[in-house]
């Protein structure tokens, strides 16, 4: 594990989602992969683009919404959508049942990005925006302008 890794079995929660790392790509700079848990009506990050990362997310269990770049899927297990880097894109679960899926980062941007997060959606109702969005782009993140 590298400082900031991923410890194994770790479980980070994000409010109602949970993230658990299943390979930590912060030590080669390559790809890591992580379990998403999206409980139904969860609040889930704003939507937003990786300047490095490229992204794809492939369900488990349960339906996840998955926009990217304006076309919007409700994946089912088995199915999968590709974020390239600059897209924009997010995830949510309006549906009925917990979603669970895997997500494929490359390069990583590592589990000490979802513990910052977490820090600051735990700090207080709401979560601070201006902290939340620096955080954001620290690793690489943009949100997207609002519509």
């Amino acid at each position: 594990m590298t400082p900031g890794g991923a410890a194994p079995g770790e479980l980070i929660n994000l409010g109602q989602l949970s993230i658990q790392y299943l390979i930590d790509g912060t030590a080669t700079g390559g790809m890591g992969v992580f379990e998403l848990t999206v409980p139904p009506g969860s609040p889930v990050p704003p939507p937003h683009s990786h300047t490095r990362n490229e992204e794809c997310a492939y369900v488990l269990e349960g339906m996840l919404r998955y926009p990217v770049d304006g076309v919007v899927r409700d994946l089912q297990p088995g199915e999968w959508m590709h974020t390239p880097a600059g897209s924009v894109h997010h995830f949510s679960n309006p549906h009925n049942g917990t979603a669970r899926a895997l997500i494929i980062l490359t390069p990583d941007i590592g589990a000490q990005y979802f513990r910052d997060v977490g820090a600051i959606i735990t700090a207080g109702e709401p979560p601070d925006r201006a902290k939340l969005f620096d955080v954001m782009s620290r690793y690489g993140l943009v949100p997207a302008p609002p519509l």
